[in-house]
């Protein structure tokens, strides 16, 4: 069964809102797990628009299941993921002021660099995590960096499922068979939701886990968050 780790980004954005505590990121994060969740996600920007460097202090002693921890690379990224020690940290190519996560990673350009920031975290205990784009070329590369997960990006799946769902779905597929090939594991994330998930882990059943943060608090509005959760899980059963 593919794992479904929820990101609580948008909880904190609500809360910022109105510069308060309300809605609690930590209760919300301990209530997703309560209804089902097998990790929580977060991904702390330099400006902490939404997740705050001290929200995740705050949630790694009271998790109890895994917490991944994704962001670009700063020195201040890496001190934070060093010092908290996640089960996971997620490689993203973002620029400071960026909105969301639009690319992956060019893991050939970036070989280097990828490599020395892989092992620092691999040192500290830490399963690491990168974000590319479905190319096949992108997670050979990835391997050689010494990670052990990619994250597909799967924006463009989500783009394009309405019309085509199995030519949406190829490129991803055809990735993380070469990903696995290499090695790795494959995670996903960034717009799956409760239209488009069934399909990819029924076309990608190897997906170890996903991440899912705006469509599932969007239909937590309507749903709950329990129910929510509920049948993100069995769209996960593989």
């Amino acid at each position: 069964m593919t794992k479904l780790s929820v990101n609580i980004n948008k909880v904190a954005t609500l809360r910022n809102a109105r510069g308060a505590g309300h809605p609690d990121v930590v209760s919300v994060a301990l209530d997703c797990e309560r209804f089902g969740a097998d990790g929580i996600t977060v991904h702390p920007r330099p400006d902490e628009r939404h997740i705050r460097y001290q929200d995740v202090l705050d949630l790694k002693p009271r998790l109890s299941t895994e917490f991944n921890i994704e962001g670009y690379p700063s020195q201040r990224f890496i001190d934070l993921v060093c010092n908290v020690r996640p089960t996971q940290v997620t490689l993203v190519p973002d620029s400071p002021g960026q909105i969301t996560s639009n690319s992956g990673w060019d893991t050939k350009t970036n070989l280097q660099l990828l490599t020395d920031i892989v092992a620092t975290f691999k040192a500290h205990g830490i399963r690491t995590s990168i974000f590319i784009d479905p190319q096949p070329v992108m997670a050979e590369y990835a391997a050689q960096t010494g990670t052990d997960r990619i994250e597909l990006y799967t924006e463009p799946y989500a783009t394009a499922y309405t019309a085509n769902p199995a030519k949406a779905v190829a490129p991803f597929a055809e990735t993380a068979h070469v990903a696995i090939n290499c090695g790795l594991e494959v995670n996903a994330g960034h717009d799956l939701s409760l239209q488009n998930l069934g399909y990819l882990i029924k076309t990608i059943p190897t997906v170890a886990e996903v991440s899912i943060g705006h469509a599932l608090i969007c239909d937590a509005l309507y749903l709950g968050l329990k129910e929510t959760i509920k049948q993100y899980k069995e769209l996960c059963k593989n």
